[in-house]
C-alpha cells in the first residue's frame, strides 16, 4: 500500500477519510492555544478513519506519551464535534520525512540564552516563600528542619526528598532553599514540568548538548513535583543521568513529590533508588494547633498589607481551623472567605455565622482520590479490591470495576489514561467505556442509579 504524509498532515490510505483535517487543526489551535498548538499538537496526522475511531500519527513515542497524559480528553471531546460517532483515539508512530524536518529552521547561536531566559520568566523564586515566613509545626518540623541543615552544609543530605500532600509547603520550602543558598551557590529552581518543557524543546532543536551543559552546571539544583516524571522514559532517562552528573560533582540535589520515592508510580527503580538514597522527610497534614497558628499568621499579614483591622474572635478562628479537613491552601481560602463576607456586612463574625457562611464549603471539602473511590466501591460490594482491579472479566467484579471508573472520572480530575494505569493499566478506551455503560444503566435502572447514589454519599461523608 502507497502511503505518504501531505502537507497538511493528513496520511493518505487507499481509503479516503471523510473528516476534515485540516480545519479539526485550526479547532485545534483556538481550543488550546498556539504554544500548545505549535509544540505538541501541529503535528499530529490523520492516519485512518473509522466509524467510531481515529488512528493519528504522531512522530514520536515521547510526543504520544505526552499528548496521551496531557491533551487526549480534550482532542476527542474537539473530534466529537466533527464526528459524533467517535469514541475513542488510537496513535500510531509515524517518522518524520525529511521534507518535514527541513522545515524546521533553528537557530544555532544564542542557545543556552534562551533557555536561561525562559527558565528565570517561569521559575524565579518568591522572595515572600523565605524561612521567616514559614510557620512551624509538629506536622512540618522534621521537614523544616533539615531544610535549614542543607543550606548550612551543602550536599550533606543529598538528595533532600520531601514529600507530602497538596498544598502542605514543600515548594515554600524548596524555595526557602534556593533564596537561602542563592547568594553563595548557582542555584537551579525547576518544576519537573518545566524541565519536561525544556528537554522536549531541546530535542526539537536538535540541541540536547546545551540543554545537559545548561542544567549539570548548578551546584544547588531544585526540582518541584518530580512525580510528574511518570511514565515518561525519556524524561526519566535525561533526569538519571543529570542527577547521577550532579552528584558525581558533589552538587546539592533538593526534591519535592506528593509520595514517597518507592510509591512512584511507573519510574525507573534505579531512579527510585537513588532518590531513597538521601534524607527522606514528609510533611503530614497539619494539626489543630498549626492551623490555628497559620490562621492568625494570615490575618496579621492581611492587616498589615492593607492597613485595616480584621476582627475575628478565638472561637470563630478555631472553628474554621477545627473544620478545615484538606490543606493549608484551602484553609487559606476558606479564611479569605470569612473575611470578605465580614467586609461586605461590616460586621463582626460570630461561630453561627461563619457556619452559614461556610456551610456547603464544610459540607463539598472532601479529598476524593482513585485510590478512596476504588476501596469504597469494593467495600459496598463486598468485594475483595485485588480482585476489582484483577484481569478477570466476570460480572461480579466487573460491574463495580466499571462502576469504580465511572465515578473516577465523574470525581475526580484524573484524565482517562490516568484512571485507566490506577485500574491494572488498563487502556483508556476501557475507561471510556465503562462511563458510558454506567451511564446508561443508571438512567435505565433504578437500581444502579440507587447503587451510585449510595457509594457518592459515602465518598462525600468520609
Amino acid at each position: 500500500m502507497d502511503k505518504n504524509i501531505n502537507k497538511q498532515n493528513v496520511y493518505i490510505s487507499e481509503e479516503e477519510n471523510t473528516l476534515n483535517w485540516i480545519e479539526i487543526q485550526s479547532s485545534f489551535k483556538k481550543s488550546f492555544g498556539n504554544e500548545i498548538y505549535n509544540s505538541w499538537l501541529q503535528k499530529i496526522s490523520l492516519v485512518k478513519e473509522y466509524n467510531d475511531y481515529l488512528i493519528l500519527g504522531v512522530p514520536t513515542r515521547f510526543f504520544r506519551d505526552w499528548i496521551v497524559s496531557r491533551y487526549l480528553d480534550k482532542i476527542l471531546e474537539q473530534v466529537k464535534s466533527f464526528k459524533l460517532s467517535l469514541n475513542r483515539i488510537e496513535f500510531k508512530i509515524i517518522e518524520e520525512n525529511k521534507q518535514n524536518q527541513e522545515l524546521i529552521k533553528i537557530d544555532q547561536l544564542n542557545k543556552v540564552t534562551e533557555i536561561k531566559d525562559s527558565i528565570l520568566n517561569y521559575n524565579r523564586l518568591n522572595p515572600n516563600l523565605n524561612f521567616d515566613s514559614f510557620i512551624k509545626g509538629k506536622s512540618n518540623e522534621i521537614a523544616l528542619s533539615y531544610s535549614k541543615k542543607v543550606c548550612d552544609h551543602v550536599s550533606r543530605y543529598n538528595p533532600l526528598y520531601i514529600c507530602g500532600g497538596v498544598g502542605l509547603g514543600k515548594t515554600h520550602l524548596l524555595n526557602a532553599i534556593g533564596l537561602e543558598t542563592q547568594k553563595d551557590n548557582n542555584v537551579m529552581f525547576i518544576s519537573a514540568e518545566r524541565f519536561m518543557y525544556h528537554f522536549i524543546k531541546s530535542i526539537k532543536k536538535n540541541d540536547m548538548v546545551n540543554f545537559k551543559d545548561f542544567f549539570r552546571k548548578s551546584s544547588v539544583f531544585i526540582i518541584d513535583d518530580i512525580q510528574f516524571i511518570s511514565g515518561k522514559e525519556s524524561l526519566q532517562e535525561e533526569f538519571f543521568h543529570t542527577f547521577n552528573s550532579l552528584m558525581e560533582k558533589g552538587s546539592q540535589i533538593i526534591i519535592s513529590s506528593d509520595r514517597p520515592p518507592m510509591k512512584l508510580d511507573r519510574v525507573q527503580e534505579r531512579i527510585k533508588s537513588r532518590l531513597s538514597g538521601g534524607l527522606v522527610v514528609d510533611i503530614e497534614a497539619p494539626d489543630l494547633d498549626l492551623k490555628i497558628k497559620i490562621l492568625k499568621k494570615k490575618i496579621e499579614e492581611i492587616q498589615n498589607q492593607f492597613k485595616e483591622n480584621i476582627n475575628l474572635s478565638d472561637e470563630v478562628i478555631n472553628y474554621i481551623a477545627s473544620e478545615s479537613k484538606t490543606n493549608i491552601r484551602e484553609l487559606i481560602g476558606v479564611l479569605n472567605r470569612v473575611i470578605a463576607f465580614s467586609r461586605v456586612h461590616n460586621k463582626v463574625l460570630t461561630t453561627v455565622d461563619c457556619k452559614n457562611i461556610l456551610k456547603d464549603v464544610f459540607s463539598q471539602i472532601r479529598v476524593i482520590t482513585v485510590d478512596k473511590i476504588q476501596n469504597i466501591v469494593s467495600n459496598y460490594f463486598n468485594i475483595a479490591l485485588s480482585d476489582m482491579l484483577s484481569q478477570r472479566r466476570s460480572r461480579p467484579l466487573a460491574r463495580p470495576r466499571q462502576i469504580a471508573m465511572y465515578l473516577a472520572k465523574k470525581m475526580t480530575s484524573r484524565s482517562l489514561p490516568e484512571i485507566g494505569r490506577r485500574f491494572a493499566n488498563r487502556d483508556h478506551t476501557t475507561v471510556i467505556h465503562a462511563v458510558k455503560t454506567i451511564t446508561r444503566l443508571s438512567d435505565q435502572d433504578d437500581e444502579m442509579k440507587k447503587n451510585i447514589n449510595q457509594i457518592k454519599s459515602l465518598l462525600l461523608e468520609q
